[in-house]
């Protein structure tokens, strides 16, 4: 049986794109100096002759001239700067190189292309292994590279799925460490992969760990036998597939950030490529638009894509729009992007506009109803935004005719709303009463012959029959239950907080009833509505009420935010109430508030008039000032904790670090839903997102799941709170049996430097296996997240200190874990530690401390710090606080000799091996710890008795290892190292470590210096190279000295 290796992995991957039609090439077969060389240097990351030659292959009409350009402009992108040249490229790639040339006397401009996207067998694609790239002083070994004509577009980064360490997270930090060492191979990348072999993930290069997600085939199968890593290269990786991402489903988009030293907003490029059910609706959206728009036959229902909040729904609609823009069979079509409110509308605008490389044109957006006639009356093209009240007639029920023509595309934006409609009801007006139609009716009218498709975050309700009847049935449905699997989303709590605010049932009664008679009204409309709205405002906005809210939102916002990283948003009646809300948690908190819009913890967020109460008046804010606030409140480190909202960032307003909306204002249906899904955006490890309710919208949650599983949705959309509590016992109970035999509660009775004693004790026990230490890190971590989600609640207050002992330990564990290196249960996260007071010392804990024991005043290596580690009680702790000094004392050795760092590196892996296979007990492991430790220190003696500074010790390491060369004395050997370090030394000052001339020459030197020395010509040649390799890692040294 084949054992399961990187290497066996790897293999398997390249065996399957072979099978589905590419060329594979073993990477050193293909370098430079190979029989075979396809790139021209080692610090090339292009396959130079494959990208002329498809350049030529692909443009063969063109000019060669104009191809030498092309050629030109993709080698030289013209900045240092990684996104930058990522971007510059793959607008190259996708819109071709567009070059000018003389023809009979006059310039001439024209498009080269580097990919054929309508015929995707056009392209070469090549899998190439164990690629070796220089670059900065850095070489690099590549898993598995893609090459399209000659262009590295796809990057594999593999690792060993039963290797415990070698996880998809140690894969992704390696792909960053590339990133950093060498980053030119990044510019021509349009897609990354990382797997353990089983599991697999992708996306762009600039993306978060918490980005990288499978891909899974179109039609999933139960108890599918095939891996992550072979779905993804089936199903992705087809050549078909991953052309149409890289032309149609790749964007760049601006991200604000905020500078924390100076408070400058800044804007940072991000690359987004689309993931599985974003890819497979677009493809199926495409193809139901070429069908309804048939001039012909076409029904003019294109279909609705649901795709739960959060899964990026705005990124589907810019790619489906992207790619039937070109569609040759679109004929150069009209979008019109239609929403029903106009802050919806700048958001989508923005984020189409961010993407005007992929749309081929600017969006525009519509200012008026003759505006919007006037961008209607063309013969072709164009990306419109509009919102559907500006296709009501103003006066009348017919809205005047603007285009007949067939290829205009209505994109619908939430496409369930009550505006959508084709029903007439009959409106008091002055003059007596009129039939005023649904908005869709009018719609009809202005483009009759257009087509329809609705995107939607939310279910079609049963009772909804005009959605259907405007664009048809469902194209592709992405439920919440699939997004929080895929981690395209977090799952949502609900808790219900009525009881802490004393509101009885009557009075929620009532209020229910009153809401109902103006639900679906406008903004405008409720104003109007002043007896309706002020009997409700009397109850909802009692200042004892308000104040009981306050009270309890501070504290409850507090507990949380002591284990759990995020920010809040509260929803708030109306705008009077939100103001009285905000006066009343600021008498509680008065440092909470501050005048200026760019510091507080808290704001409130609304439109106003001039002629607003006084209220009111504080917190007036315009457009502009409101982006700011958006990007204060995005900001992890801003110090803006909590927005009070009435309608604004209900729908639409991205924010991944909320992870609380506290609830004081009846919602219904889709607006619920779509205002709930504020807190389930994918943040860090954030576990999920909790909803309090403080108003009683537990019913109307219900009504809305109903409609949810009526329209074919699966598993639960909201959890309630005791089911994360019951999670979290449960897990507790799991941590808590892992000490079955260490009496640990000891602990919360006993003095400060007993804790301590008890705390190693602990970890020692934790320590006696590495089976015991990962899944006692592994549960902690779960364990963790569930008690951040149950906060606060008596069940998590009553093991808050056991839950603090356990994270103690973890804390106390991973400091053993290698220098810069995280574990696996360590990465980058939301989840706060509890600090016992007693034992905080500004949560750092140092390896020393955390074994417990002084810092060494001596070397780390004496024989003092060496017998005091013996010594210890805890031999677990002692273990593993050798073992990782050791470890770092290695990794230090190898970047200077070579030769020493191997040798030590591999004594050390052969003992802690022998030690986990039981072979070894743990006072012989510690015994021969001490032994390599005295070794290296009689390294570093015989160094200085040899008179050899560290460097030329290096070379001496290397020399005298070969027993072929014990001829030589240890004078003459000195003299051969002092000649052999002045030609290094006189040849560092050039580039020579990318310039294999310079290295051949240098090579043939040395050798012929062993050779003057009296060594053989073929032990001369092999340790030659020994010495080249050596002289590389010394490398800056030389060429600063």
């Amino acid at each position: 049986m084949t054992k399961l290796s990187e290497d066996s992995i790897e293999q398997a991957l390249i065996n399957q794109l072979v099978g589905q039609g590419y060329t594979y090439h073993y990477g050193p077969d293909i370098a430079p100096y190979s029989d075979n060389p396809q790139r021209e240097g080692f610090e090339s990351v292009l396959l130079e002759q494959q990208l002329k030659n498809a350049l030529h292959h692909l443009n063969p009409d063109v000019p060669e001239s104009a191809r030498v350009e092309a050629y030109q402009k993709i080698i030289n992108l013209g900045t240092q700067d990684l996104m930058e040249n990522n971007e510059r490229f793959h607008t190259l790639l996708t819109n071709g190189v567009t070059v000018e040339y003389y023809k009979e006397g006059r310039t001439k401009g024209i498009n080269v292309r580097l990919l054929d996207v309508e015929n995707p067998e056009n392209n070469q694609f090549w899998v190439v292994n164990q690629l070796v790239v220089k670059e900065n002083n850095n070489e690099k070994r590549f898993d598995v590279v893609i090459y399209i004509n000659g262009l590295p577009l796809v990057f594999v980064e593999l690792k060993n799925a039963t290797d415990e360490k070698a996880t998809i997270k140690k894969a992704y930090t390696q792909l960053q460490n590339y990133k950093t060492a060498v980053p030119s191979i990044f510019y021509y990348n349009s897609i990354c992969v990382i797997s353990d072999g089983i599991e697999a993930g992708t996306s762009s290069v600039s993306a978060p760990l918490s980005r990288f997600l499978s891909w899974k085939s179109p039609t999933p199968k139960d108890n599918d036998p095939r891996t992550e890593l072979q779905i993804l290269t089936e199903y992705m990786l087809n050549k078909k597939t991953v052309v149409e991402l890289i032309r149609y489903c790749t964007v760049f988009e601006q991200e604000e950030k905020k500078d924390d030293k100076t408070g400058l907003i800044f804007q940072i490029k991000i690359k987004k490529v689309a993931a599985y059910h974003q890819y497979y609706a677009v493809q199926k959206a495409v193809a139901q638009t070429i069908r309804a728009t048939d001039s012909k036959d076409g029904d003019r229902k294109v279909g609705v894509v649901w795709h739960t909040q959060g899964s990026g729904k705005s990124l589907s609609m810019v790619f489906y729009s992207g790619q039937i823009v070109t569609h040759p069979q679109m004929e150069n079509p009209t979008i019109v992007i239609l929403t029903d409110r106009n802050d919806l509308d700048d958001q989508l605008f923005a984020t189409f506009g961010n993407c005007k490389e992929l749309l081929r044109q600017t969006p525009v957006q519509a200012e008026s109803r003759n505006h919007i006639k006037e961008l209607l009356h063309v013969s072709g093209g164009g990306v419109i935004f509009t919102t559907i009240q500006k296709f009501s007639p103003e006066e009348g029920n017919v809205f005047d005719t603007i285009s007949e023509r067939t290829n205009i595309v209505v994109v619908a934006d939430e496409a369930h709303r009550s505006q959508y409609g084709f029903t007439g009801r009959l409106v008091e007006t002055e003059e007596g009463s009129e039939i005023r139609y649904g908005n869709a009716k009018y719609l009809r009218d202005a483009l009759p012959n257009a087509s329809y498709i609705g995107f939607t975050g939310t279910p079609i309700e049963k009772e909804d029959k005009s959605t259907p009847a405007v664009f048809g049935e469902y194209i592709d449905v992405y439920d919440i239950k699939q997004a929080v699997d895929d981690g395209a989303t977090v799952p949502i709590s609900y808790e219900s907080r009525l009881v802490k605010i004393k509101l009885n049932e009557e009075v929620t009664k009532s209020i229910d009833a009153k809401i109902d008679d103006i639900e679906d009204a406008t903004e405008e409309q409720i104003e109007k509505a002043k007896k309706k709205s002020a009997a409700i405002e009397k109850i909802i906005g009692k200042d004892d009420r308000l104040k009981d809210i306050a009270t309890d939102l501070v504290s409850h916002f507090e507990a949380r935010q002591k284990v759990f990283e995020g920010k809040a948003m509260i929803v708030g009646m109306s705008r009077t109430i939100c103001a009285k809300l905000y006066n009343q948690i600021i008498a509680l908190r008065p440092d909470w508030h501050h005048d200026d819009l760019d510091k507080g913890a808290i704001k409130v967020i609304m439109t106003s008039t001039s002629d607003d109460e006084a209220i009111l008046q504080p917190h007036h804010t315009t457009k502009a000032q409101r982006k700011v606030l958006a990007a204060r409140i995005k900001d992890p480190n801003d110090p803006l904790q909590m927005v009070i909202v009435r309608d604004m960032w209900l729908t639409g307003f991205d924010a991944p670090n909320l992870h609380t909306m506290y609830i004081d204002k009846k919602m219904q249906g889709a607006n619920l839903m779509q205002a709930i899904a504020r807190v389930n955006r994918v943040y860090k490890d954030k576990p999920g997102g909790l909803i309090v309710d403080y108003i009683g919208i537990g019913q109307d949650l219900r009504n809305a799941m109903v409609t949810y599983l009526q329209s074919g949705g699966e598993g639960t959309p909201i959890v309630d709170i005791k089911e994360a509590i019951a999670g979290m016992l449960e897990k507790f109970e799991v941590v808590e049996q892992q000490f079955h035999g260490y009496d640990y509660k000891a602990y919360f009775k006993s003095e400060t430097n007993i804790k301590l004693q008890i705390l190693l004790g602990a970890q020692n026990f934790i320590l006696q296996s590495e089976e015991v230490k990962n899944r006692f890190l592994k549960e902690v971590t779960i364990l963790s997240k569930l008690f951040a989600m149950s906060i606060p609640s008596p069940q998590a207050d009553n093991i808050k200190d056991e839950v603090a002992f356990f994270q103690a330990v973890k804390a106390r564990i991973n400091k053993f874990v290698g220098v810069g290196v995280k574990s696996d249960y360590e990465v980058e996260t939301a989840i706060k530690q509890i600090v016992d007071d007693a034992l905080s010392s500004e949560g750092v804990i140092d390896i020393f401390e955390a074994a417990g024991i002084k810092a060494p005043s001596v070397g780390i290596l004496s024989d003092e710090f060496l017998l005091e580690v013996k010594n210890m009680q805890q031999k677990n702790v002692a273990f593993e606080l050798l073992k990782k000094l050791l470890a770092d004392e290695v990794r230090v050795r190898k970047t200077k000799n070579i030769a020493q760092g191997k040798r030590f590196s591999e004594m050390l892996e052969s003992v802690v091996k022998r030690y986990h296979n039981n072979q070894i007990d743990s006072a012989q492991v510690l015994a021969e710890l001490s032994a390599i430790a005295k070794d290296m220190r009689l390294e570093d003696k015989k160094s200085v008795d040899l008179g050899l500074s560290p460097e030329e010790y290096a070379f001496y390491s290397v020399l005298s290892q070969n027993e072929s060369t014990s001829f030589l004395d240890d004078d003459k050997m000195k003299d051969l190292i002092h000649t052999i370090v002045e030609v290094v030394r006189n040849n560092a000052t050039v580039d020579w470590s990318k310039r294999d001339d310079v290295r051949a020459k240098l090579r043939l030197t040395v050798k012929k210096i062993l050779m003057r020395y009296g060594y053989p010509p073929d032990v001369a040649k092999m340790e030659a190279d020994k010495v080249l390799a050596q002289s590389e890692n010394l490398a800056a040294f030389f060429a600063n000295s």
